[in-house]
């Protein structure tokens, strides 16, 4: 039977395919030039962002397609292909307005496309358009397995040596600068780190390679077999794998298992791993696969379904608990996809023959990866507005307080919906919480990333975390009473100050020989000690000490009052009437080793 992989470039498509990577080169490069010098069109993420994935994605599905459909399919499924980015690249820009974002470096930045929309995008057309090939080539909608099957093969084959060919380009192109160097030429060496070179020539590179596979059906096809037999043979060792496994469980319970906080992601990345070996064992149905191969692919279609209701079940806990989050809906759509193929080859499995009704559960399940993709990227089941919404409706029910709800998922991750939730919680007076809840939608707006989130908890009491040194002194009271929290970003901030159950050293010394107190804070388990100082109404950070002095035995002697304040040995510099400190640098012997040995005289000279 033919199939799409016997079919042979026609003459001129080089020349059309060259020129369509020549182009998309020149329209990169344009569009990278925009987003550099932040000209237009990169002063408008709406347009800019849609624009540069059609101008990465449509011209490869015109490579692609040339010489495989006809010249209006390929005008209309390329169009089609640049609609579609185009809108959901649209809506990602759209979704991510007025949602937190990583401080901006020394230089604003463009706006760029998320990777989740990048990696569906990849993914849903590598589907969608070996599916329309299939069909064009078979003329029918809904073409047979087998044509299916060596197209996405072909295809896939056809993506992946482009990237190794355009890899290799490179490397010859930096051996070739670095022989020019020897003989004082550095034109190609600095030809190749010039945007204007550097994208047209990789474009270029692929286009030529997307042809040289079409040339070569055969050699496609040979290395696809190989690869599958080698996959195949790895199935035997994964059933025995989850198979011990699953016996495990009734000894070992399921405690442990969930315990992990990550069964969910490893039986999905298992379950993935199953539909990939069987395929590669089944392939298109007609090889017979060796005896073992073939025993352990049945297997594995049963094994299928407890290893996904296990993560379906994995998952179920964490959202009774907590409730959905971006990453749980995604999890939620990954088991739907598996739930699929579990269901199917199960019901493959027990019928007698080889797997006979893989074929149709593929199918299915291509389709319905596209539907999912296609909801997770529009409104329809944004994995942001669903977890909002989600979190909203546990508050109003009372499933948590205000003092639970996590406000720092719906700042951090809840794109334009969190924040527009966050601001009407905070505008609505009337709820008996209002209070807590603008204070922790206050202290989560000044955070710097959700790592620092158990910083937006109740304020710990200073008195608890605080030991005060000499014995019998007493911190000021403006201290004490200083709201911590508003500080809670100051760099070499203590964790004492704005984390409950942190321990510091409070040392309350006049440092600065004004008559005033200041406050030098050792923490606990880190190699700093911080000094405060009273500025008006507020104290603030005014400096630090060496990391050595947070050493266990120089700890130990300011404890013990073993320490004097003295004048600077080097003198600071003031240039323009600006003060430069002098700053020392480490001495070797001056370690937490010598520290432990040696305390300090209080009488030294």
């Amino acid at each position: 039977m033919q199939s799409t992989a016997d079919t042979v470039p026609q003459p001129g498509i080089a020349a059309i395919r060259i020129v369509i990577g020549l182009l998309q080169g020149l329209l990169l490069y344009l569009l990278y030039r925009a987003g550099t010098d932040l000209a237009w069109p990169a002063t408008v993420p709406r347009l800019f962002v849609p624009l540069l994935l059609v101008a990465a994605i449509a011209p490869v599905v015109a490579i692609s397609g040339i010489g495989q459909l006809t010249r209006r399919q390929l005008l209309v499924w390329t169009a089609s292909v640049a609609a579609v980015v185009a809108a959901l690249a649209f809506y990602d820009v759209w979704r991510m307005e007025g949602a937190w974002r990583l401080p901006e470096g020394p230089k604003p930045r463009a706006r760029e496309p998320s990777p989740q929309l990048c990696l569906s995008l990849v993914a849903g057309f590598f589907i969608a358009h070996a599916l329309v090939l299939a069909g064009a080539f078979e003329k029918r909608r809904i073409a047979g397995y087998t044509a299916y099957f060596e197209t996405a093969w072909k295809l896939g084959v056809q993506l992946a040596f482009s990237g190794v060919f355009v890899g290799a380009t490179w490397i010859v192109l930096h051996l070739g600068a670095a022989l020019f160097v020897l003989i004082k030429l550095d034109f190609l060496r600095r030809a190749i780190g010039e945007s204007w070179f550097a994208i047209p020539v990789t474009t270029f590179a692929f286009a030529c390679a997307m042809h040289l596979t079409d040339l070569r059906p055969a050699i496609v096809q040979g290395i696809r077999n190989l690869l599958l037999v080698l996959l195949s043979w790895i199935l035997p060792v994964l059933v025995l794998l989850v198979g011990g496994f699953l016996v495990s469980l009734p000894f070992t319970g399921l405690e442990p298992l969930w315990a992990t906080r990550s069964a969910a992601g490893v039986l999905l990345s298992a379950a993935a791993a199953f539909v990939i070996l069987i395929n590669a064992a089944w392939q298109n149905g007609v090889p017979a696969s060796a005896r073992p191969v073939a025993l352990a692919a049945r297997i594995a279609a049963l094994l299928l379904v407890p290893v996904v209701l296990l993560a379906i079940y994995a998952l179920a806990l964490r959202v009774n608990e907590y409730g959905w989050t971006d990453e749980r809906v995604l999890a939620a759509a990954c088991m739907l996809v598996a739930a699929c193929y579990a269901g199917g080859y199960a019901a493959a499995a027990v019928r007698r023959g080889w797997l006979r009704g893989l074929a149709g559960v593929n199918i299915a399940a291509a389709f319905v990866v596209l539907g999912v993709l296609l909801a997770l990227l529009t409104p329809l089941a944004d994995p942001a507005r669903l977890a909002t919404n989600d979190q909203l409706a546990r508050l109003a029910s009372g499933r948590v307080t205000a003092a639970q709800f996590d406000v720092g998922y719906l700042h951090f991750d809840g794109a334009r919906y969190g924040p527009e939730a966050l601001a009407r919680l905070e505008a609505d007076a009337a709820r008996p919480d209002a209070s807590e809840l603008r204070r922790r939608i206050a202290a989560v707006r000044k955070l710097q990333s959700k790592y620092q989130l158990d910083r937006i908890g109740a304020a710990p009491q200073l008195a608890d975390n605080l030991r005060v040194w000499p014995a019998g002194a007493r911190l000021p009271d403006s201290f004490l009473k200083m709201d911590w929290q508003l500080e809670a970003n100051a760099p070499f901030m203590p964790d004492c100050l704005v984390r409950a159950k942190q321990q510091c050293d409070a040392m309350v010394i006049d440092l600065d020989g004004d008559a005033q107190a200041e406050v030098l804070l050792f923490g606990e388990d880190t190699a700093w000690s911080v000094a405060f100082a009273h500025a008006g109404e507020r104290w603030r950070i005014v400096g630090t000490y060496s990391a050595s002095l947070a050493c266990p035995g120089w700890r130990q002697a300011m404890r013990d009052g073993a320490f004097r304040i003295l004048p600077p040995l080097w003198k600071d510099l003031e240039v323009a009437g600006r003060r430069f400190p002098f700053q020392p640098h480490a001495d070797a012997a001056d370690g937490c080793k010598t520290g432990a040995a040696a305390k300090p005289d209080a009488a030294a000279p």
